[in-house]
């Protein structure tokens, strides 16, 4: 009887001890999935951030990873490459297109596709992916038939086997005749899987499916999972940035006036730096974005107008010319008869910009008319006494360089001035020629 009492206290304790055990483990591992978000025309730096995200849900174990999507699209050649990072991904990838009005166009609509399961939000589209050229025009029938081709059959290579054959016509429709559908439209027809009004409920639908990934069939458990973000890198979120046509306009303008100050007025390295600095991240967005080079072409002419107005002034004739040269180059920058609207410069700035930019130089050339009108008191002499910064280092037996009304002179010191180191400041003396004779000057 005892030994049954005892057999039966232990039996007891170790269905306690399993019991309580089990929470202590739910605790300890929580089911995860990543939440990444694309939005804007496709670049680079977002096919980096899709595959560094992938990589980041391999390590955590994750369940699946849910790839928001708002694009009117991009090129060919990134599209190829984040499919092919959603199908090589262990990790199943869920391609959600959100939120409200969001869009999965041209590029996007292949990604929306490649994913082991698709859903959208109500109220966005998708479709439209007729290739064109990387700057936004027709790429010609041989080309354009090719690419068609292509893709289409990219496109059956993701879809065969999971979707009807209707969703696959209309899928290839999206390519051929540029097709395109709302939510509704393509859950009906089977083009994606489901409707989903946020992440929460996305979650809830796709619970217990069955997707095949690079490793094989796997059933989603998305009942309990947290979700976490995962965001882009500052350098992630400033390559797309400088891929946004507007900030290009503005980068662009900017560096050139620099530029243009720097050179009527040197000496100095502010201007200068900025316009250098304005132009490299121009030119990042110019490599990435769909260009037109006359549109360009027309922005450089009319800085040159305005350049010549500031050195031989017209009374505006040269500036007004310059202005509408510079709103035309701003207008067809990124513009042809195919560049989607996207890629397309806000008029409104254009606008904004053109009066901005004819107003720095019509003040420039205000001041350079002024100083033409001032009477010349003494000739060179009207620099006696004037306040210059030494640009050379001057000894007494050394000329230097001294920075003077916006030029640089050659200088030597008076008999009774001590040396002057750069940066120092200096009184001018006497002028013989084009040379100055400086002492350095006393603070007060």
């Amino acid at each position: 009887m005892k030994n049954a009492l005892a057999l039966l206290c232990l039996v007891s304790v170790l269905i306690l001890a399993v019991i309580f055990s089990h929470p202590v483990q739910a605790q300890d591992t929580s089911v995860t999935a990543l939440s990444l978000s694309i939005e804007g025309p496709l670049t680079p730096a977002l096919a980096e951030y899709l595959e560094r995200g992938l990589s980041a849900a391999l390590q955590e174990d994750a369940e699946l990873v849910i790839l928001q999507l708002n694009t009117p699209g991009g090129a060919v050649e990134l599209m190829t490459r984040m499919v092919e990072a959603i199908r090589s991904s262990p990790v199943p990838v869920v391609v959600y297109v959100a939120p409200r009005g969001a869009i999965a166009g041209s590029a996007g609509t292949v990604i929306t596709l490649a994913g082991h399961l698709s859903a959208m939000a109500p109220e966005t589209a998708i479709g439209a992916a007729s290739p064109v050229g990387s700057s936004g025009e027709d790429i010609g029938e041989t080309m354009e038939a090719k690419v068609k081709e292509i893709l289409k059959a990219q496109i059956r290579s993701l879809t065969e086997g999971r979707l009807s054959p209707e969703a696959i016509a209309l899928a290839e429709d999206t390519v051929e005749k540029a097709t395109a559908v709302s939510a509704g439209e393509a859950l009906q027809i089977g083009l994606i899987g489901f409707i989903a009004e946020d992440i929460p409920d996305l979650l809830r639908q796709i619970d217990g499916q069955t997707v095949i990934t690079a490793d094989g069939e796997r059933t989603l458990s998305t009942a309990y999972v947290q979700v976490e973000e995962f965001s882009l890198t500052l350098i992630e979120e400033l390559l797309t940035m400088l891929t946004n046509p507007n900030i290009v306009f503005l980068l662009l303008t900017i560096g050139v006036q620099a530029i243009l100050i720097e050179i009527s007025s040197p000496g100095g390295w502010v201007a200068g730096f900025l316009g250098v600095i304005s132009l490299s991240l121009a030119a990042y967005g110019l490599g990435i974005l769909p260009v037109n080079w006359f549109g360009l072409i027309f922005i450089g002419t009319a800085f040159v107008l305005f350049f010549l107005e500031v050195k031989a002034p017209t009374h505006g004739a040269l500036s007004a010319a310059g202005v509408a040269s510079f709103i035309a180059g701003a207008l067809l920058l990124f513009n042809s008869s195919n560049t989607p609207s996207f890629f397309r410069v806000s008029v409104p700035l254009v606008v904004v910009m053109g009066v901005l930019t004819a107003g720095v130089f019509f003040l420039a050339v205000r001041l350079a008319i002024r100083a033409q009108r001032i009477p010349a008191r003494m000739g060179m002499s009207s620099m006696v006494g004037r306040t210059g910064r030494v640009r050379a280092p001057i000894s007494r037996h050394q000329p230097g360089k001294v920075h003077l009304a916006s030029e640089l002179w050659t200088a030597e010191l008076t008999e009774d001035s001590p040396p002057v180191e750069e940066g120092d400041e200096v009184e001018v003396t006497a002028v013989n020629g084009l040379r100055l004779t400086v002492r350095k000057k006393t603070q007060a």
